[in-house]
């Protein structure tokens, strides 16, 4: 699971500078950035929730 969570943050990654070098796709920036923070935050709950710090 937290393989999955790794592998969706670095796609969100490529997503916002994909939206950063891209004039015309400030909205993939957008998503790219609310993606990685939930993935982040889901990630942090679940870890937490497993005991690991």
């Amino acid at each position: 699971m937290m393989a999955l969570l790794g592998i969706l943050l670095v796609v969100w990654l490529v997503c916002v500078v994909v939206g950063i070098a891209v004039k015309g796709l400030v909205w993939l920036l957008v998503v790219g950035i609310v993606l990685f923070v939930a993935t982040a935050a889901v990630g942090f709950v679940k870890r937490k929730a497993l005991g690991r710090r």
